[in-house]
């Protein structure tokens, strides 16, 4: 129980931090602070001290879903690691796996700066990146050298997602082309594949959703896939702005296309949940997708309509607005197996993957 004061005291010290870093460029404060965390997961001895303070220490809350194993349920969405720069870092913080990406064949530089915006009234962001990556190439050979120093090693794993998309001046009739390129070249590096045909940031993208789109898309997936020796899960992630009928259309579609599971869900061009302060913000700040509080309440009711029209039979990834133990609860209560933070992480700390952990192992 030593662990307890040092514990209290971090996160402390976070709160502190973090007020001040909140007067910064969102953007700019990201990467400062992980490469911080990355000069300190670089000496050993920290490194272990991190470890010890904010990893879950239980293989209880372990399980294997869609064919993998994951030491815990708590991962990290895609987006805030999109070049797996911070592997390291983020498993000393306990995550229980990390989608990286969204990755697109071609290196591009995203959307104009500024492009990521705290909503802090709301425990809210909003951000218009426009998948910026530096392409499939560079993240490949950064994951095999993560791979490599890792194959050695005993005990559990990090789970690697590969959150995959298109570049921008790729027509989405030809779509289907990036998606297959990003996926033969991660294939022997990432855990599990997920397309993303949801973020509002890209123009046209979100046409991809619809069933026609996703069925070519995915019918040349799965045939590439059914090519490799050891198949990858295959999952699709979805925005929380769908009407019933396009949610029906993913049932059926996951269905017939054999999908290994969904995520739901990405952020939301939806602004009605705003509080008047941050309604005013978001009316100044302009086009983006909103992610945190304000999503939480739909994004655990598409969790609930897709589980119970699949019958539970497919697996789903939460994301939206899981800040606390009780909010993961509540997301795997409506049908979902695994969780993931990123705004959550933002305005929490650290902390996080251990407070969710703790608390879903008591109750």
């Amino acid at each position: 129980m030593a662990e307890l004061p040092i514990f209290a005291k971090t996160l402390a010290l976070y709160s502190f931090l973090r007020n001040i870093l909140f007067n910064f460029s969102p953007e700019s404060v990201h990467y400062f602070s992980m490469n911080c965390l990355k000069t300190v997961t670089q000496l050993g001895i920290t490194d272990t001290v991190l470890k010890r303070i904010f990893q879950y220490p239980s293989n209880d809350l372990a399980q294997t879903v869609f064919g993998v194993s994951f030491p815990n349920p708590v991962g990290l969405g895609a987006g805030f690691d999109k070049n797996a720069l911070y592997l390291s870092e983020l498993e000393a913080l306990g995550f229980g796996f990390v989608e990286i990406g969204t990755v697109t064949p071609k290196a591009q530089s995203g959307n104009d700066l500024p492009r990521l915006f705290r909503l802090p009234a709301d425990q809210a962001l909003i951000n218009r990146m426009g998948f910026n990556n530096e392409g499939v190439g560079s993240v490949k050979k950064r994951l095999n050298d993560w791979n490599h120093r890792k194959a050695n090693k005993t005990g559990n794993h990090l789970v690697i997602g590969g959150n995959i998309g298109k570049n921008k001046v790729t027509s989405n009739e030809d779509a289907w082309r990036d998606y297959k390129i990003c996926f033969n070249e991660l294939h022997q590096v990432v855990d599990y594949f997920v397309v993303n045909v949801s973020s509002p940031n890209t123009p046209g993208l979100r046409a991809l959703q619809e069933k026609d789109a996703l069925r070519k898309i995915f019918a040349e997936l799965q045939n590439d896939n059914q090519c490799y020796a050891k198949p990858k899960p295959l999952l699709l992630k979805i925005a929380p702005d769908l009407n019933q009928s396009q949610l029906h259309d993913i049932v059926s579609l996951s269905l017939e296309m054999k999908l290994s599971g969904l995520v739901a869900t990405n952020t939301t061009i939806d602004r009605s949940n705003l509080s008047a302060a941050s309604a005013q913000l978001s009316e100044a700040i302009g086009m983006g997708g909103l992610s945190g509080k304000p999503v939480q309440a739909r994004s655990t009711q598409v969790v609930a309509y897709l589980a119970e029209q699949t019958d539970y039979a497919i697996p789903i990834i939460a994301s939206g607005g899981i800040f606390t133990g009780a909010d993961a609860k509540e997301k795997i209560k409506a049908g979902a197996s695994l969780v993931q933070v990123w705004t959550g992480f933002v305005y929490e700390g650290p902390s996080i993957v251990k407070n969710i952990c703790s608390y879903l192992a008591a109750h």
